[in-house]
């Protein structure tokens, strides 16, 4: 029996990355899974390996979470497909990285809302389904959002971010009432297909802030997998309003 067995679980963005792995992961620990993604191409090829690997997963391609009305409507469609939501995991996200002064208006309002308005779209849609039967939030916020970040300029990545790791503080005091817990990873560097090529070619300031980090690797998307499973799961059900650092140790060592 897995950890999620019959958990009924909605996933953000599982078009590739961390999105994939957090979909195929929990469906082999038997949670059933409703996944969506902006491309629906992508979505699909996640649909097909979930199921080919026995697990059960239905998926919704060319949804645009920053906009509020889709999301809205996306969340009732996924609720609808196993009457209920347990499980609400705010994977997707836009990132923009420029420094300050280059930073164009356009895209720092992109980044806050493809990385803190659409968690905050999802939620409120989400909340009254969580609070049937008592539900999980888990949220990605990032090392960024708790200080700054010396290799590459992360102003308004730091900045989502951190709205999302508070957000995360204020759903857990007003979903404990109604039996919802919310909890937040934040991530160090991930090797993801969108960052790989930071791996393969790193930049000096980059590659010295690796070698730094006392488990002497770089993240995979499996160790943020792992944290969420945990967090989702009955194990964790007086865990709440936490920011799970997983990022090797880099953080505590300044």
């Amino acid at each position: 029996m897995g950890r999620l067995e019959g958990k009924v679980a909605v996933i953000t963005g599982i078009g590739g990355g961390m999105g994939r792995d957090a979909a195929r992961r929990f469906a082999a620990e038997g949670a059933k899974v409703v996944g969506c993604d902006i491309n629906a191409e992508t979505l699909e090829e996640t649909v097909r390996i979930v199921r080919a690997e026995g697990g059960e997963i239905t998926g919704f391609g060319g949804i645009d979470l920053t906009d509020a009305d889709v999301t809205e409507a996306w969340i009732e469609d996924a609720a609808a497909v196993y009457d209920g939501i347990e499980v609400l995991y705010n994977n997707a996200g836009i990132q923009r990285f420029a420094p300050i002064d280059e930073l164009a208006v356009a895209d720092w309002e992109l980044n806050i809302k493809g990385e803190l308005s659409l968690v905050f779209y999802a939620v409120r849609a989400a909340w009254k389904h969580l609070g049937k039967n008592g539900g999980v939030i888990v949220n990605i916020g990032s090392i960024a959002g708790t200080r700054g970040v010396e290799f590459m300029p992360q102003n308004v990545h730091g900045t989502a971010k951190a709205g999302v790791i508070n957000l995360t503080q204020h759903l857990a005091v007003e979903g404990g009432p109604l039996g919802i817990r919310a909890v937040c990873i934040s991530p160090g560097f991930i090797v993801t297909p969108a960052t790989q090529f930071l791996v393969d070619s790193p930049p000096a300031a980059m590659k010295a802030t690796w070698d730094r980090i006392p488990m002497r690797r770089v993240g995979q998307t499996s160790d943020i997998v792992n944290a969420a499973v945990f967090l989702a799961s009955d194990e964790a059900s007086w865990i709440t309003g936490v920011n799970l650092v997983v990022d090797g140790g880099g953080s505590v060592i300044g």
